[in-house]
């Protein structure tokens, strides 16, 4: 997956306000789903598979509050999928695993207009390089695993306004962190999902 060089892999390692894997329960928990696995790849999917399942999807549960930072969505237990990938990522760079952000432009009603942005990760594989996972959370229709090297997202491209960016990005989008700051009711942030017209992605660099 292009987007990012192994030559800055520090950069997807870095904790900060939203990835905070330093917090005392991100690191609890990233060393309990660490224990007696040998490799990062095992690693790594045992952190995909466990946000994937125990996290549960804000829509899809209907569930509040709508959390943003990565201990948020650890304590409430619920995210949205942007959320979701916050808490992905601080358990795989609190193991030492560089994790950055991946985007998709989807039709929020699988018929075309309106669109929304749709969060997920990307993990650095020591033997494959960088490998895209979604943990937004299973359910009809929907089947995302971990089988690298083939890729199993959760959504696939189906109109022409949509849009799979090929950018892995070290920080989440300041415009999602914005959305999930701004809302604490999931039915209210299901109104006011992020966008990006294609355009606009092209030039802020979602396109690499």
């Amino acid at each position: 997956m292009s987007g990012a060089t192994t030559t800055n892999l520090q950069d997807y390692l870095e904790a900060d306000e939203v990835i905070d894997w330093h917090h005392p329960d991100i690191l609890a928990q990233a060393k309990q789903l660490s224990f007696g696995q040998i490799t990062s790849a095992a690693i790594a999917q045992r952190c995909f598979e466990w946000v994937r399942d125990n996290i549960f999807h804000s829509v899809d549960y209907q569930m509040n509050p709508v959390t943003c930072k990565a201990s948020e969505v650890l304590r409430y237990e619920t995210g949205y999928c942007y959320a979701k990938s916050h808490l992905l990522a601080a358990l795989l760079r609190a193991n030492g695993i560089p994790a950055g952000f991946c985007y998709q432009r989807l039709s929020i009603d699988d018929k075309g207009a309106p669109y929304s942005l749709h969060g997920f990760n990307a993990i650095y594989l020591e033997d494959i390089g960088w490998y895209r996972v979604d943990a937004r959370g299973n359910r009809e229709g929907v089947n995302a695993q971990f089988t690298p090297p083939i890729e199993q997202l959760a959504f696939t491209i189906q109109f022409s306004e949509e849009a799979d960016f090929s950018t892995i990005f070290p920080k989440p989008s300041v415009g999602v962190v914005e959305a999930l700051q701004a809302h604490s009711i999931w039915s209210e942030m299901l109104c006011n999902l992020p966008d990006i017209s294609l355009e606009a992605a092209a030039k802020e660099g979602f396109f690499q």
